[in-house]
């Protein structure tokens, strides 16, 4: 790794590979591919609407040499980004990763039913935390303080469009991410209807108190 590595705002240039990077991690911070027989759907989710809807509050970590190694992606306001992914994003890719028409039988279809129900992302418990976000480094640039330099990025964004708190929801499972998260300041939401067995809300102050 070059000790030139630095985060910068988000370019056109680096979609596919914010692509790779979320296929890499969607897994409980693990690469996804031993377990999607499509594993694009993954970013079609959680990464390129961010940066389609969004690009002012996308910033990637250069390994100096102008590629991608991680990523920080977002909304300053969730309840107006699930409107536009239904009306504008959804649009471009329902038709490669339709609904499933029953229940989800596989982790494809699951997937798919989460890409078709942006609504899900609007939770009650989570108005007083309007943003959201998603933080992915490849494994090689993770523990050497690139999160810690994304996410204050991210915050010092959001402040100077006057938001107040941010909150992110993660497979429970993610045990790893959990403990980041912890010392980044992030708390637990209280969320009825989520099962934490499954998923967890946190959430904490667009403040950077300098302790994290």
């Amino acid at each position: 790794m070059t000790s030139t590595a630095a985060v910068r705002p988000y370019r056109p240039a680096d979609a596919q590979a914010l692509d790779d990077i979320c296929v890499r991690t969607a897994h409980n911070g693990r690469d996804s591919r031993p377990v999607y027989a499509d594993p694009a759907v993954l970013p079609a989710i959680f990464a390129a609407p961010y940066v389609h809807l969004d690009p002012d509050l996308a910033f990637v970590l250069d390994d100096g040499q102008g590629r991608a190694v991680g990523y920080i992606l977002g909304t300053a306001d969730t309840a107006r980004f699930a409107e536009e992914f239904r009306a504008k994003w959804l649009p471009r890719v329902a038709d490669r990763y339709p609904a499933p028409d029953a229940a989800p039988g596989s982790p494809d279809e699951v997937m798919a039913q989460l890409l078709h129900d942006p609504e899900r992302m609007i939770v009650p418990e989570l108005a007083g935390y309007p943003a959201h976000l998603h933080i992915d480094l490849l494994p090689d640039w993770q523990g050497h303080g690139h999160g810690r330099e994304l996410m204050r990025t991210f915050w010092r964004a959001l402040r100077e469009r006057g938001v107040p708190a941010v909150h992110l929801v993660m497979a429970t499972a993610n045990t790893p991410a959990r403990a980041f998260y912890d010392r980044m300041g992030f708390h637990v939401v209280e969320a009825a209807g989520l099962d934490p067995a499954d998923v967890i809300c946190l959430g904490r102050t667009t403040q950077d108190t300098g302790r994290t």
